[in-house]
């Protein structure tokens, strides 16, 4: 029932303008022609009036409109006293916006989706039990929230209960339910699965996690594409050629204003002010739904025509968490099981990507539970923690050809862990895809050059790489590729991408951990790390662009056809306005493809 009435919300002014042609054809019947003709001029002028004075607007800020050539034939039909037509125009100009206001919404339906998942209150934690709600954006950093099974956790922040468990899919893409532990991290858009925790604020609403993804959205909303203002150069084109052939039906027609009317019908220029937003934001909307955010509108059409795709490789190619390959006892004084038990007790809470994998490594091993007092994580340094009053310190070994932690007991290594960063399972198939398609691939990695190598070896021969690159030298190698005329997109996932993520023409990042400073400057932000993602968003790219034309250059050359059989007498006005109304909605419904 709400549905129905919004429907008729949205449509009410197409509505009372059918209402009324009725009434004026019953006046007309009825021989009634000065009443019929006053109803004619009020439903003409209240189906456009948006018209004329967004019009007005664009003069006003020396701006040129799509839509004159649509006043100039309402006022040609007002002039002659062909107010049936008149009505008939307005109605085909006011159901086009209703319908283009409509297929906008429709098409931003589910990034608003995304916005909803949060909720609007939280409990909060208040002498040990569930206290009062309050509104989100009340509450402070440093507050303890109540999050029930089953919710979404609304703010970031760190756990305050011994444990938990949670389902961060919906923001990194990953199918798997994640343990937690008292002082670990939990990010906001993430669903509490477990039972109920109490989580310590970390970060207030605006500078949430899940709050960025909504700016990013909000933004991509809002943004105008240049093949928008492109299709504002073709409605100079097609105005042009509109005069041309209204001028020649009227010299032809011996002066005849009706037969210039009939051309001026069909000459309205919809599918260039209506197609091309609604399929670029259909393209956003199925992007979404795949977990892709596009920021810029520009970034579909600028990554239809990319040629050449340059890649971050740890987290993008690879799977950017190491795994431990080798475990190994440099000295007899420590029992293997409970050394790794301490490693795992110390590397618990770190968010290094080592760190992770020592602790994974550690709980599929016969490791010792271990309590280590007094940890400490120096940026650069390392993670220690004491144990029976001796310091166990972990922490970076130099090695060429590999990633390795060393294990130290009051400084003397007793133990090493080695690592290798896999390749994603789906990244040879990938990668030859793209090259398959043509595109120029490139890899930038600081990683070292044997290392890089070693896992381009097993992607193909046709990749130049680039290794030990810093941000500097990335930005410079895709300043490079843009100098020989490529179309540049750089795919990464890392702060020291961000400089070659903004210089390339199109830049996409894989977010899985808080956003960083490498998806404020991408276009285009992958939630999570399937590599599958880059094809995805390609095709849709394509796709919609290809879309976009075709409903400007289809909706056009029919429209011109229309104009010329109008001119030759084939087609009187009424007629014309009636087919002018069938091109738009066919223009419409082909753009709302881009949505599926």
């Amino acid at each position: 029932m709400n549905q129905k009435v919004s429907l008729l919300q949205t449509f009410r002014i197409p509505l009372i303008i059918v209402i009324g042609i009725n009434v004026y054809l019953f006046l007309q019947f009825s021989k009634l022609d000065e009443a019929a003709a006053a109803v004619g001029i009020f439903i003409t002028l209240l189906g456009s009036f948006r018209l004329f004075v967004e019009s007005y607007r664009s003069l006003l800020k020396k701006q040129y409109a799509l839509d004159y050539i649509a006043i100039l034939a309402i006022l040609v039909a007002l002039v002659t006293q062909e107010y049936l037509v008149a009505a008939i125009l307005a109605l085909m100009i006011s159901s086009g916006r209703t319908l283009e206001d409509y297929g906008v919404a429709q098409a931003k339906k589910s990034l608003t989706k995304l916005s909803e998942r949060i909720p609007d209150e939280v409990h909060l934690w208040q002498n040990g039990e569930m206290g009062q709600r309050i509104k989100i954006e009340n509450v402070k950093k440093g507050t303890e929230i109540y999050i029930r099974k089953g919710e979404v956790v609304g703010l970031d922040g760190t756990l305050v209960s011994d444990g938990g468990l949670t389902d961060e899919s919906s923001i990194t893409g990953e199918p798997y339910t994640i343990d937690k532990i008292k002082g670990d991290p939990i990010r906001s858009g993430t669903i509490n699965i477990g039972n109920p925790i109490v989580v310590k604020v970390l970060h207030e609403q605006q500078d949430s996690t899940y709050n960025k993804i909504l700016q990013m959205v909000k933004s991509a909303q809002e943004e105008k594409s240049p093949f928008i203002r492109l299709a504002g150069k073709y409605s100079g084109y097609f105005t042009v050629i509109t005069l041309l052939i209204t001028a020649f039906s009227y010299i032809y027609s011996g002066f005849d204003l009706t037969r210039a009317l009939a051309v001026l019908a069909i000459a309205t220029p919809c599918p260039l002010i209506i197609a091309t937003p609604i399929a670029l934001l259909g393209g956003v909307n199925l992007a979404s739904k795949k977990r892709m955010i596009v920021k810029k509108l520009s970034g579909l059409e600028v990554l239809a025509n990319a040629t050449a795709i340059i890649f971050d490789k740890t987290g993008t190619i690879t799977l950017g968490r190491p795994k431990v390959t080798e475990f190994k006892l440099s000295s007899e004084e420590i029992d293997r099981d409970i050394l790794l038990g301490i490693a795992r007790a110390i590397e618990r809470n770190s968010l290094h990507p080592l760190a992770k994998a020592i602790v994974g490594y550690a709980n599929s091993q016969k490791s010792e539970n271990v309590i280590v007092s007094d940890i400490e994580e120096k940026i650069g340094h390392g993670i220690s923690g004491t144990v029976d009053h001796k310091v166990y310190t972990l922490s970076k070994l130099d090695r060429q050809n590999g990633m390795a932690i060393g294990v130290f007991a009051n400084g003397k290594q007793i133990a090493h862990f080695e690592f290798e960063d896999e390749i994603k399972d789906e990244s040879k198939e990938i990668i030859a895809d793209l090259i398959a398609r043509g595109f120029d691939i490139r890899i930038f990695t600081g990683d070292k050059k044997e290392a890089a190598e070693k896992i381009v070896k097993s992607l193909g021969e046709d990749i130049q790489i680039k290794a030990e690159a810093t941000p500097e030298d990335k930005q410079k190698g895709i300043a490079e590729l843009k100098k020989q005329g490529k179309v540049t997109a750089m795919v990464g996932d890392g702060i020291n991408d961000a400089p070659a993520l903004a210089l390339s023409d199109v830049g996409m990042v894989f977010s899985n951990e808080e956003q960083t400073a490498a998806s404020e400057a991408a276009d285009i932000v992958f939630l999570g790390g399937d590599f599958s993602l880059v094809i995805e968003c390609l095709n849709i790219a394509k796709r919609t662009i290809a879309i976009a034309k075709q409903s400007i250059f289809v909706g056009i050359g029919v429209s011109i056809l229309g104009m010329v059989f109008a001119s030759l007498g084939f087609i009187p006005p009424i007629a014309g306005a009636f087919l002018q109304e069938g091109i738009d909605v066919a223009v419409i419904i082909n753009a709302l493809r881009a949505s599926r």
